[in-house]
């Protein structure tokens, strides 16, 4: 590719041709949100596929997002800049080892979090994200119990919102469980004057340190209409640039992570680059697609999702 191609402009063009939308989320590099037709958190993406009438989505985001875009759009083709994008929490609850985990729990409701495979999602009752897990599990019958998966740290923030006893999936996603308590203490001490926010999957010993918790986009929300001037950011670092451009003169500071790595950036939606981006929306690929019945099985729950989120 020769250095004197203008990847933004050669997107916008290609998004013409083929009357493509680009649906990206906050944990993206700031170059590929600044391009992004619609930027937002997991519901708000599933609610934008749900409603496009493009011909291509293209998403920038991880590999279950990709899949969610397609469940709800069957007949349109959805392409992900990279397909080895993943999820730590996805990953972690293989289908076949969580089929026999349901099957001993046999009477329960279940409930997954969007960040879980199509096939997880096809043997789930209903979806929900980190925005409307809450409201849920509200709507969950009393007298059913329930069975939430894959995440537990936001699996039982939800137990103490609702009061509702679940049995957890003991997943987790590689970003948010490797916050360090300790050195979140160090840094509150050092900006006394600064509001805590976090996402609900953090382990609780970090959580119980925020002065908020909530989802991607409710964190946003939140610092730009807070009066606070400073603010430790306890998730994926992509947000502080939506952060940035909402409120410039605000101070953002990323968590510090329990080593020197740079471990509060999502690995997996790193893989996705400006580049790859261009070069799958001029050559059609990777596409991603799905097995028709499993598409089939997995809107059930999906779409029970989007109407208990109204």
């Amino acid at each position: 590719m020769g250095a004197d191609v203008d990847l933004e402009q050669e997107i916008q063009e290609l998004k013409r041709r083929h009357n493509a939308v680009i649906l990206a989320h906050y944990y993206q590099e700031s170059e590929i949100q600044d391009v992004a037709d619609f930027v937002g958190d997991s519901l708000a993406l599933a609610q934008a596929a749900a409603k496009t009438q493009a011909d291509v989505i293209v998403f920038c985001g991880v590999h279950f997002m990709a899949e969610t875009a397609k469940i709800l759009n069957p007949t349109r083709r959805v392409l992900l800049p990279d397909l080895k994008a993943g999820c730590s929490l996805s990953d972690r609850c293989p289908p076949a080892a969580f089929r026999a985990f349901k099957e001993k729990h046999p009477e329960h409701f279940v409930v997954s979090y969007v960040n879980s495979s199509a096939a997880v999602k096809a043997m789930s009752d209903v979806i929900c994200t980190s925005s409307n897990a809450v409201k849920i599990v509200n709507q969950v019958p009393r007298d059913r119990q329930i069975l939430f998966a894959p995440d537990q740290h936001l699996g039982r923030y939800v137990m103490k919102q609702t009061g509702r006893d679940m049995v957890l999936w003991p997943g987790s996603c590689i970003v948010h469980e490797i916050f360090s308590e300790k050195r979140l203490v160090q840094l509150k001490v050092q900006h006394p004057d600064a509001e805590v926010v976090a996402h609900p999957e953090c382990e609780e010993a970090v959580l119980r340190h925020a002065d908020f918790i909530g989802s991607t986009k409710a964190l946003l929300d939140y610092v730009l209409k807070s009066p606070k001037r400073e603010f430790i950011v306890v998730t994926e670092a992509g947000i502080l640039h939506q952060m940035k451009r909402g409120a410039p003169d605000k101070l953002f500071i990323p968590a510090p992570p329990d080593n020197d790595c740079s471990c509060n950036e999502c690995p997996y939606m790193r893989l996705n680059t400006l580049e790859k981006l261009y070069q799958c929306m001029r050559d059609g690929t990777p596409e991603l697609t799905l097995p028709a019945e499993l598409q089939t099985a997995a809107l059930a729950p999906l779409r029970r999702m989007l109407e208990w989120s109204l």
